[in-house]
């Protein structure tokens, strides 16, 4: 695994220079397993967003190693994670989690559970999935809105939501080293101009 952590850092390093942007990526870059992606959409009967670009060593197929969520909930809503760790320590340690969300047939912001203490009992509360709005970004084919308090999966990740055949979609990532909040918000830049739409075949 540390053998990974070089281009993980060189990446970053680039992005807080300035280095890299979507410009600086070709354009139109390939769903790296459409199949897999594709076996999603058919699943769920509803279209699908495919991460051609996902920070090195991240690889945007699912049922790989760096996928360590794939699930489908009753309502055909998914969640696509994949992460990467190390964990020794010191320059060396540092994650990486970028999460896909896919919302078919509803365009509000799901409803999460928080449990608050008053007075020594705990209460079960309510609350938005996503929360705090900053901001629109923009990329081909989708304007996104940013929220930068999430919940679940998503806790301590910057979000991206938008709508699109009257579903709710969500690109997110987690602030942790070896990123910082304006880097997560550049590689989310990246990762939404190199979504790739996979409608369902079947």
């Amino acid at each position: 695994m540390r053998r990974l952590v070089l281009p993980v850092l060189a990446v970053a390093l680039a992005l807080a220079a300035g280095g890299a942007s979507s410009a600086a990526l070709p354009k139109n870059l390939p769903c790296p397993n459409k199949a897999s992606w594709q076996k999603l959409a058919n699943r769920i009967k509803a279209p699908v967003y495919c991460p051609a670009w996902l920070p090195d060593p991240l690889v945007g197929t699912i049922g790989n190693r760096w996928n360590n969520i794939n699930s489908v909930g009753p309502d055909r809503s998914y969640l696509e994670s994949f992460v990467w760790q190390e964990t020794g320590g010191g320059a060396a340690g540092g994650e990486l989690h970028v999460n896909l969300r896919g919302y078919p047939g509803r365009t509000t912001i799901p409803t999460c559970s928080e449990v608050n203490t008053v007075n020594g009992k705990n209460h079960t509360v309510n609350i938005p999935c996503f929360a705090d709005p900053a901001g629109t970004v923009r990329a081909p084919g989708i304007t996104a809105t940013m929220y930068t308090v999430n919940q679940d999966a998503d806790q301590w990740h910057v979000l991206l939501a938008w709508h699109h055949a009257g579903g709710l979609y969500t690109v997110s990532e987690h602030v942790a080293p070896p990123l910082d909040y304006d880097k997560v918000v550049a590689y989310l830049k990246l990762e939404l101009n190199h979504l790739v739409l996979i409608k369902p075949s079947a």
